[in-house]
């Protein structure tokens, strides 16, 4: 009997290798072409892999929890058809080519409570290690979440965990990973850089590198905006109009007045690329840091579809299962980091994106209204953006429309019905 041998696939945006998260089968299985058989974790999101051969399986060529190269041998299957393309895989890699790559921006990883870390008592030495790691094994039921651990040199009695049911989670070890250890010996503290960390970094230290950026931002007053969000809600059926929702809606409304911001610039090539359609990158903080999934074409989108698509990202982010293919394709990025509490901030762009948009937290300040002094809902807008696309012109007008369509939205929304 023939046998086929599946090599782990290219997975897409420059990604050598995955890490085994979970096997679907086993030896001795059957499977059908196209059938799951494995689902595995890039830096950039965990990924199904479908097998493009029929048969049974011979042999699986990785062990969950650890990492196998783009190219290595994957699964053995003896007998059957073979798919002339995987399907699913070419569809994920159309999507790849056709999207710019951007998928994590930020600042830090998801905020909690903070994990006590300590160092095993033999790092170098494995064999103290992994019998330790072994002996605390029912606490950790995910492959990955125990490598994540053993990589980071951290002893698994010393981590706490988030939950009541006492299992170690991939949130716990972040935490733990995050917080500083002090080095007697040498008097500095260490933090290991890996994992989406490292990816995290990478792509903030490439657009400070690459994109010449500058800042603008004005104070708006919000109180029509947070009054037409309440009578949106209200008045569309069976979906949650969010401040979010009326918000990207009325950049899109701006961007289409302003395209020179919904680009990138092809730095080899010595051109400026411009998009016909905006694909809206969202910044969701979730547990694996601040990641950015994105809305294709939400320039086409209503206001009730726009609501109803960012309320799925939102909740594929918060739960950790965003496909990497929704984390592809963005042109421009809207950032609410008043969530945070903070008033402002001079974001970084998401590289090759051209512009990032944020608004900061509503708050009650004095404002003059008709020439006296009252108290509004007050934000901060700002926009950093690609000097090589626009001047200060463009990018003041785009602001300064945004701003005017927060303080009078109901205008502005309803130029577009």
């Amino acid at each position: 009997m023939s046998m086929q041998v599946f090599l782990l696939p290219d997975l897409g945006e420059g990604l050598t290798e995955a890490e085994i998260v979970e096997w679907k089968v086993k030896p001795g299985d059957t499977v059908t072409i196209d059938q799951v058989v494995v689902e595995v974790e890039t830096a950039k999101a965990s990924v199904e892999v479908p097998c493009p051969f029929e048969g049974v399986v011979g042999e699986l060529h990785a062990a969950e929890g650890t990492s196998l190269a783009v190219g290595a041998p994957l699964i053995s299957i003896t007998g059957g058809a073979v798919a002339d393309v995987p399907a699913a895989h070419e569809r994920y890699r159309e999507e790849e080519r056709a999207g710019s790559g951007n998928v994590l921006i930020g600042y830090g990883t998801g905020h909690g409570p903070t994990g006590r870390r300590k160092r095993a008592s033999q790092v170098s030495g494995n064999s103290t290690q992994a019998t330790n790691f072994r002996s605390h094994a029912p606490k950790v039921l995910s492959p990955i979440v125990r490598s994540m651990a053993l990589q980071g040199g951290l002893d698994l009695t010393s981590i706490d965990t988030a939950g009541g049911h006492g299992v170690i989670t991939r949130a716990d070890v972040e935490r733990a990973l995050a917080t500083p250890v002090t080095s007697s010996r040498e008097g500095v503290t260490r933090i290991p850089i890996t994992g989406i960390r490292k990816t995290i970094a990478d792509k903030l230290s490439r657009s400070r590198a690459e994109i010449p950026e500058a800042t603008v931002w004005v104070d708006v007053d919000a109180t029509a905006l947070m009054q037409a969000r309440r009578d949106l809600d209200a008045s569309i059926d069976g979906v949650k109009v969010t401040l979010l929702a009326v918000l990207a809606k009325l950049t899109m409304i701006a961007l289409a007045k302003f395209p020179e911001l919904n680009s990138t610039v092809d730095t080899a090539a010595g051109e400026i690329l411009r998009y016909e359609n905006v694909g809206l990158g969202i910044a969701a903080q979730t547990d694996r840091g601040l990641m950015v999934p994105v809305v294709p074409q939400a320039d086409k989108a209503d206001l009730k579809e726009l609501a109803e698509r960012l309320a799925e990202l939102t909740e594929l982010a918060r739960t950790g299962s965003l496909p990497a293919a929704r984390l592809s394709g963005g042109t421009f990025t809207l950032n609410n980091y008043g969530v945070f509490g903070v008033d402002g901030s001079a974001a970084i762009i998401n590289h090759p994106e051209a512009a990032i948009l944020g608004i900061g937290r509503i708050i009650d300040r004095p404002w003059v209204v008709d020439g006296q002094l009252a108290v509004r809902k007050v934000a901060q807008l700002s926009l950093a953006f690609d000097h090589r696309v626009c001047d200060g012109g463009v990018a003041g007008g785009f602001l300064r429309t945004v701003a005017d369509f927060v303080e009078n939205p109901v205008v502005a929304l309803g130029s577009v019905r």
